[in-house]
């Protein structure tokens, strides 16, 4: 291939991603702005009929009775907690389970990979009940365990599936050369496979900040006081005390869904940066 031909696709290549990167941001943010916007209203105030990005007068009321009427801020301690605890739990046991299986032999490799696709197709309502049973048989209900409890099993059986897969794709002989100077299963994990997955682990952990901030259920189902709800359930308080008040309720509504944007913003580079995001989904 000639070198302007080669230089013309890659060219081309780039500018696709811009454009790709381009249209992600665009549907991510637009409705963020809105909500936004919509928080810096007059309280009281109906919906605009139009879509007002710029509200006039732009006022912070709102915000300032978002935590009159409800305790936010204890609201997001809870979910910061959750989330600084469980992310990391959930990278560290998924991965320690997918270097594991990594290793195995084909036919045990093929029958955990069944039995992780298998559990993904269980209803989690399922779940809700067998969990509480659990829950109160050791006496953590009520308390901010329950919420981070599935942290212990790896957040979710596609965590692990993304690590066995981007693990596979390691050569076998660094795992071999490591054992042979006398590195153990768990130190080629940390040395060795960890550091070769980066792009999965940020993946990972951003679906994992996901699924423990968004969490509605496991507060709703598992607490009884308020000392330990999260904004998933202040937001639907606030939403039973007054549905009407649509600022306030966008300010809120703001609270919950800022953070998870922050993230893919900073994580974005790392997705987009090369061709290493298909180590977390190829095959192997």
């Amino acid at each position: 291939m000639r070198p302007e031909a080669a230089a013309g696709r890659g060219s081309g290549r780039s500018l696709g991603r811009t454009l790709l990167l381009v249209g992600i941001t665009a549907v991510f943010l637009l409705p963020v702005l809105w909500i936004v916007a919509a928080s810096l209203r007059s309280p009281d105030l109906p919906p605009p009929r139009a879509t007002d990005w710029l509200p006039d007068p732009v006022t912070t009321a709102a915000w300032e009775r978002l935590f009159t009427l409800l305790p936010f801020g204890r609201y997001l301690g809870n979910s910061l907690l959750v989330a600084l605890v469980g992310v990391p739990l959930s990278l560290l046991i998924a991965s320690a389970a997918g270097f594991a299986i990594a290793q195995l032999t084909a036919p045990m490799r093929r029958a955990l990979v069944i039995t992780s696709v298998g559990l993904l197709l269980v209803p989690v309502t399922a779940l809700w009940l067998t969990r509480f049973l659990l829950y109160a048989a050791v006496g953590i209900t009520d308390t901010p365990l329950v919420l981070i409890a599935p942290a212990l099993l790896g957040g979710s059986p596609l965590f692990v599936l993304l690590y066995t897969w981007a693990f596979r794709r390691i050569p076998q002989e660094l795992i071999e050369a490591a054992r042979l100077e006398g590195v153990g299963a768990i130190g080629a994990w940390w040395r060795i496979g960890l550091p070769l997955v980066v792009p999965t682990t940020v993946a990972v952990g951003t679906l994992a900040f996901l699924l423990f901030w968004g969490d509605f259920i496991s507060p709703t189902l598992y607490l009884r006081t308020d000392d330990w709800a999260t904004l998933t359930v202040g937001l639907r308080r606030l939403q039973q005390l007054d549905r009407n008040d649509w600022p306030v309720l966008m300010a809120g509504a703001v609270l919950l869904a800022v953070p998870a944007v922050l993230l893919f913003g900073v994580a974005q580079r790392t997705f987009l940066r090369d061709d290493r995001l298909a180590d977390t989904f190829g095959g192997g």
